[in-house]
């Protein structure tokens, strides 16, 4: 079934399961469905735990950074997802199928969605979104009952009858979907009888069709990506729209045949893909662990922190493991990791082959992926921006260089309290030439990309520099030391200073800075002291979009 035991569930809890791992469990989907902040008091409330319990789990997530505590609120972190990254990097469909999902989604102008079954709901994998006032909602990690969407039939073709019997089970006892929020409750069930009449049309026909069953207005068709090895469903393939631009049998004739050109060439990559490097495992994180208690005492639970490093054990190459390699990926004693595969398998996270090798769920990806996975560079950045801000007594900004490439663009800001400041706000445009975020973020440009606008640069002040060589001698000493320092070119008495934000492939995709009354730092000052507090926040910002683009496109405004 899809949703996961409760803690009432005692009497079901396997002799050798880690409690605080089940407790951590559930304050992390509590947070989840409530997109990503609760109140500790509200944790309390939805978990059943005391509120002494809720506050050490949270302290240990929050050491773990997969949580910050702001104020009295509970608030998930983009380092969470490295627990999802972990399954889609260990089921590898997403690296190879993605670009394709977004190729046809490009051609068609329309979502295209890569989904995999979980239990008798289905679960997203990758979403191709089309950017409109009236669009698709849904994220990764999302999961929908079976029988509401056009993916359900075409897993369902393969279900054994326990599975059946399981789904009969679950309608009967939750008819509405209330066990599903990311969708809306069903206010008036479809029998059984039709989901199966769906399913056996769809096993006759090799695609499904979903016309209005989730929402008034939403259409899909889907076709399913089989594994060339066994023959079997390896995930589904769907276009989705809406009845505005498609009605379900429009989709069906206009485009369901690009969809299965497309689901050819996945499958075909499927076949063709050689085996997968195995990537490093995480190390030395059952030592961090143990310093991590010395250190906090009893406010740190250490099965809860070690129970869930168990999941960063899988990725890529890593798709099954055994006993004796979770425990020597994690460094954790091979008593410790068996118990949390235990509780991860009452948990419906983890399975166990014939073989005695583990094997991560889609049910990884309801811990914090889906709020996380629709998480924009500003929004990383701002409590990183606040932190600096705090460190500095100075106003932190962040920006990146406009479509046109002359200009750069506030994208967040941090301001202090002073009598005198810089007055800028979110969305404000400055010439990129005479700014240190600009410069930043032209010198990691080639020359030849490098747009200052049309006719001769304008002098700002008397210290602009508008000379192009000037300029690009300036460019290159930025991009040589690694920040940038303008002072007055913008403003008289204006001074500021920045450094790159870099994405996965090293790109800067966005500039950090700080900007004072040039009495307030000396160059010197600026150089040996706010460089290096302005680069340890870029590092950070930087560690959390990593994490979060490697399988989510995160937007940069």
């Amino acid at each position: 079934m899809p949703a996961h035991p409760t803690l009432d569930e005692a009497a079901a809890v396997p002799a050798e399961a880690v409690t605080p791992l089940i407790r951590g469990i559930a304050v992390l989907r509590q947070l989840t469905e409530a997109g990503g902040t609760l109140s500790l008091s509200a944790l309390e409330r939805t978990t059943g735990l005391a509120r002494s319990t809720v506050d050490r789990i949270t302290a240990t997530l929050a050491r773990m950074g997969y949580v910050r505590l702001d104020g009295r609120d509970a608030v998930l972190t983009p380092r969470l997802m490295e627990l999802g990254n972990a399954y889609l990097a260990a089921l590898r469909l997403p690296a190879l199928l993605d670009a394709r999902a977004d190729a046809l989604a490009d051609a068609l102008d329309e979502s295209v969605s890569l989904a995999v079954r979980d239990g008798d709901g289905i679960r997203f994998i990758h979403q191709a979104t089309r950017r409109r006032a009236m669009s698709l909602s849904f994220r990764i990690g999302d999961l929908l009952p079976a029988e509401r969407t056009a993916p359900g039939p075409l897993f369902a073709t393969e279900w054994t009858s326990e599975d059946w019997q399981r789904w009969r089970t679950r309608r009967a006892a939750d008819p509405e979907n209330h066990r599903f929020p990311a969708v809306p409750p069903r206010e008036h069930p479809t029998p059984a009888e039709e989901f199966t009449r769906r399913t056996a049309q769809a096993r006759q026909d090799g695609w499904a069709l979903d016309d209005q069953l989730i929402e008034p207005g939403l259409v899909a068709v889907s076709v399913p990506v089989r594994d060339p090895r066994t023959g079997r469903i390896a995930c589904v393939a769907s276009v989705v729209s809406h009845t505005s631009r498609h009605t379900a049998a429009g989709l069906r004739d206009t485009l369901l045949p690009r969809l299965r050109e497309a689901v050819a060439a996945m499958e075909e990559d499927l076949r063709t893909a050689p085996p997968p490097e195995p990537a490093p495992a995480p190390s030395g994180l059952a030592t961090w662990t143990g310093a991590s208690k010395q250190e906090l005492g009893r406010e740190f639970v250490e099965s809860l922190a070690r129970g869930l490093t168990v999941l960063t054990a899988f990725g890529e190459g890593r798709t099954e493991l055994t006993l004796t390699e979770v425990a020597k990926a994690t460094g954790l004693a091979r008593a410790t990791a068996r118990r949390a595969l235990i509780t991860y398998a009452h948990l419906g996270m983890v399975t166990q082959s014939r073989t005695g090798a583990f094997r991560l769920t889609p049910q990884v990806l309801s811990l914090g992926y889906p709020p996380l996975s629709r998480t924009s560079l500003p929004q990383i950045a701002a409590p990183h921006l606040a932190a600096l801000a705090d460190r500095i007594h100075e106003s932190t900004s962040l920006a990146v260089l406009t479509a046109a490439g002359d200009e750069i663009q506030y994208t967040a800001r941090v301001a202090t309290s002073r009598v005198m400041s810089v007055n800028i706000t979110v969305g404000t445009r400055l010439p990129a030439y005479a700014t240190s975020m600009g410069r930043v973020l032209l010198a990691d440009l080639p020359p030849a990309e490098r747009h200052l606008g049309t006719g001769p640069l304008r002098p700002l002040t008397p210290r602009t520099i508008t000379d192009p060589q000037a300029l690009a001698r300036a460019l290159e000493e930025v991009g040589a030391q690694g920040y940038a320092l303008v002072d007055e070119e913008l403003e008289e008495g204006l001074r500021s200073i920045a450094v790159p934000v870099r994405d996965r492939t090293g790109r800067a995709v966005a500039a950090l800075n700080t900007a004072m009354h040039s009495s307030r730092h000396t160059l010197q000052e600026c150089v040996e002291h706010l460089v290096p507090a302005l680069r340890t926040t870029a590092a950070h910002i930087e560690s959390d979009l990593h994490v979060s683009a490697r399988f989510t496109h995160v937007p940069v405004t």
